[in-house]
């Protein structure tokens, strides 16, 4: 295995240096310029730095690329309101308000302050364009069982009531339980599946889309995400590496329809976690048989993916200490020594960009695997080896890297007593 002198060493010979301006992520954009599909990572799920770098790198893509979708690790019935506030100004008078569709936990992860400035920007930016050059916000992940439900009805009540009373009766089987984890634990016992209903609905709202426009593809996706959280919360209560593929290749799916429905031209960029996005090929998870976005995507559209992930050393981060608990501002661990982020703190730059397509000799040794984390809306810093991290050949994992060696915890809107603002707000760079 390579020093890590050497390694940190050539790091900082390739890296360039993120110091706020405009030009920031120049190399970025000429990588991505022959891209279909540019997937935008992060480490945890409440870092401000994070997002607020995505947002400025997503304004580039869409100003001087023609990127027309940015596609959030969010649920369609959700994302689809802000969606449409940012592409027409609809259903909504504020960017916090076109947020108020993330209800549930957890609530942070797109209702904070980051997320509304980028909003704000995209609906000015597409107040002042044609609509075939407006982008909008959609999502990809499969947690709305019963909110696609209401959405597949809703649609049809409003264009043809006799399919809205099938669908009705078809997905009648859900009534009998009070959330989607009761329904998954029932039909895993054999107890009202539904599984024939949802691939019945799916089909027939299929049909409907390839002639109906925008609100009959949206449908057909609620109806896909009924099919596949269907299967999905089945499979929960069996093997894990089956639920997270599901649901990754639900995630993948998405946006396959996507840029179908888009048109051969169009090109969308994703907003998801590091571990969602970077190529499960090049981890322990992969090695364990999940599959992941990234994987699913190189896979299909080779070279005209780019797969860029997000690292960070310490600072702070808004999550919970459990599920469904309170958002809550918690001190970042410093990274372990010998991990991918401890050799890119080591670099000593504070920001930096690092392509790793054609890493050549010096930064191959980035193709040994190293230990590297990920946080997501749960942090438990008492147990950070176990809880955090895992096994990566980052070089393979990913095509490039951001880091932001500090960052502080994102700033949720619906402000609960145990989230504290420690430090003032930071004001570099300004805007995004």
């Amino acid at each position: 295995m390579a020093r890590e002198g050497d390694i940190v060493s050539a790091v900082r010979h390739s890296a360039t240096f993120l110091g706020g301006t405009r030009h920031d992520h120049d190399l970025l954009i000429e990588m991505a310029r022959d891209a279909r599909v540019v997937l935008l990572g992060e480490p945890t799920h409440g870092s401000h730095e994070v997002y607020r770098e995505r947002a400025r790198i997503s304004q580039r893509l869409v100003d001087e690329l023609g990127f027309r979708a940015i596609v959030w690790e969010a649920d369609w019935p959700d994302a689809d309101r802000v969606g449409k506030y940012v592409r027409d100004g609809m259903g909504a008078d504020s960017p916090e308000q076109a947020l108020d569709g993330f209800a549930r936990f957890p609530t942070w992860m797109w209702r904070n302050t980051a997320v509304v400035e980028f909003v704000r920007w995209l609906r000015a930016r597409n107040s002042q364009a044609p609509a075939n050059k407006r982008a909008a916000i959609y999502g990809m992940d499969l947690y709305s069982l019963y909110a696609s439900i209401r959405a597949v009805i809703d649609y049809l009540d409003r264009n043809d009531p006799a399919a809205a009373e099938r669908a009705r009766a078809r997905y009648a089987c859900f009534d009998h339980h009070g959330d989607p984890q009761s329904y998954g634990y029932a039909a895993r016992l054999g107890i009202g599946n539904c599984e024939e209903s949802v691939v019945k609905m799916l089909a027939e709202l299929q049909k409907r889309s390839a002639t109906d426009g925008e609100d009959a593809f949206s449908a057909a996706q609620n109806a896909r995400l009924a099919r596949n959280a269907e299967a999905y919360y089945r499979s929960m209560f069996g093997s894990r590496i089956a639920s997270w593929n599901l649901r990754d290749r639900h995630m993948a799916e998405t946006l396959e329809s996507l840029l179908a429905f888009l048109g051969p031209d169009s090109r969308v960029v994703v907003w998801a976690h590091n571990s969602h996005l970077g190529d499960a090929r090049a981890t322990e998870m992969g090695d364990e048989g999940e599959l992941n976005v990234g994987q699913l995507v190189r896979e299909r559209f080779g070279n005209a993916a780019l797969l860029v992930g997000f690292t960070t050393y310490d600072g702070t981060v808004t999550a919970a200490h459990e599920w469904d608990g309170p958002a809550e501002r918690m001190q970042i661990v410093p990274s372990m020594a010998g991990s991918v982020e401890s050799i890119f703190h080591d670099v000593g730059l504070p920001r930096f960009f690092l392509p790793l397509r054609d890493p050549g000799e010096a930064l191959g040794a980035l193709r040994e695997p190293r230990l590297e984390r990920a946080i997501g809306v749960i942090y438990r810093p008492g147990t950070e080896r176990a809880s955090h991290y895992f096994s990566v050949r980052v070089a393979d994992q990913f095509d490039a890297i951001v880091h932001l060696d500090r960052t502080r915890a994102v700033e949720p809107l619906d402000r609960v007593e145990r989230w504290t603002p420690l430090e003032p707000p930071e004001s570099f760079p300004t805007g995004m």
